[in-house]
């Protein structure tokens, strides 16, 4: 009967992966579709459009899909494919928002060239969105689940989770596995931690005054700014993987005034080590300080996302098994850029992220995905959904 058992487990992974290798030109007009849809966070019909492109995808191969509205956002998109039985189930994971605003794929559509396929966030993440919309009708096709398989779709990632931080932890907890489908190195490797980041939104109120007349009379908000940046930028620490960027400043009114308001925006990124909470209260205290007499500053935003925990050993070797048995092998990175895999990560389920196809150059306009990638990287989501205990 064992024998058996094995043989017909070794008929479903047969399947599984033939099917996925028939699927390369599907996968490429798919992502397509869902590339050419403008859909930049805070775009709720530009999310909701790319989620119902991949949904109607999925209920053509009879999974079961969900949308859960998120006012402001979008939609998140939940699908599952039943297992067997009932249990903890291993995760799929993305998101549906990109960095890019509306009217960008009017200007720079789709197009492949030299076998890389360009478009505004073609790798970041709308390649891994279609990769696990594959992984996931191939078992819904093949069979071969021991648990049930979930798909879960975000639509704010790009702007820190802010309205469904708390539903991606909750849909995490206690999952057996998550598989996040970020693009995946352009060595090909795997991510296995991240750095936190936190984005801080301040503001500059300063004295206006005529910059000729009477130019003592002012107390310029730039100049205070300008001060605040230095001391911000100032808390990069490479010891301690913490990094400060003032990236968005605005401010001043014409040439000829002393400038009464500004504004800025702040990127902070920080390893699992650094006290998060401490961190910005030092942030705080720079920008409230009265740098310059009679100009004061305030916080008047701010958000985080979690540095992720390493992903355990075994839930690396088991991707690693499946990619060596399909004839390439990957390693795990740290990298500094944040993700939602940070998030499920701090509820304590094992998560290995960047496992969508290889891209590169996110968030510009030479970001670009190796189509090369799309099927082996999908066979090796799929073994490791297959063999996982």
């Amino acid at each position: 009967m064992q024998d058996t058992l094995e043989e017909s487990r070794a008929r479903q992974r047969a399947r599984l992966l033939d099917w996925l290798a028939g699927q390369q030109q599907a996968m490429q007009d798919l992502l397509q579709k869902v590339v050419d849809i403008d859909s930049g966070s805070r775009d709720e019909a530009g999310v909701t459009a790319v989620a119902q492109v991949l949904g109607e995808r999925l209920r053509a191969a009879g999974v079961a899909v969900r949308f859960e509205s998120v006012p402001g956002y979008g939609v998140l998109l939940h699908a599952e494919v039943p297992g067997p039985a009932e249990g903890a189930p291993i995760l799929l994971m993305g998101h549906m928002d990109t960095v890019y605003p509306a009217g960008t794929v009017a200007r720079r559509p789709f197009r492949v060239e030299d076998g890389r396929a360009h478009g505004p966030g073609v790798a970041d993440m709308k390649s891994g969105l279609v990769l696990n919309v594959f992984v996931a009708e191939a078992f819904a096709r093949c069979g071969g689940l021991r648990a049930p398989l979930r798909l879960f779709f975000s639509c704010d990632e790009e702007i820190g989770s802010p309205a469904t931080r708390e539903r991606i932890m909750e849909v995490a907890r206690g999952a057996r596995a998550v598989f996040n489908a970020e693009p995946g190195r352009v060595s090909g490797n795997l991510v296995t931690s991240r750095k936190g980041s936190m984005a801080v939104e301040f503001e500059v109120e300063g004295v206006a005054a005529h910059a000729g007349i009477n130019h003592a009379a002012g107390a310029s908000a730039l100049e205070a700014l300008a001060r605040k940046l230095l001391a911000l930028h100032a808390l990069t620490d490479p010891a301690t993987g913490v990094t400060t960027n003032v990236g968005v400043v605005h401010g001043g009114i014409v040439p000829n005034m002393v400038a009464p308001h500004a504004k800025a925006e702040l990127d902070v990124r920080y390893t699992a080590g650094t006290d998060p909470d401490a961190l910005l209260e030092r942030i705080r205290a720079i920008i409230e300080e009265e740098s310059l007499p009679r100009t004061s500053g305030r916080i008047t935003e701010s958000r985080r996302t979690l540095p992720m925990a390493p992903t355990p050993d075994a839930l690396l070797a088991l991707y690693r098994r499946g990619a060596q048995s399909l004839g390439f092998d990957v390693q795990g990175e740290f990298t500094g850029g944040a993700a939602d895999s940070g998030l499920t990560a701090s509820v304590g389920a094992p998560t290995l992220c960047a496992t969508g196809p290889v891209g590169g150059h996110p968030h510009t306009d030479r970001e670009y995905c190796e189509l090369s990638t799309f099927v082996p990287r999908a066979q090796a989501v799929a073994l490791a959904v297959f063999d996982h205990p």
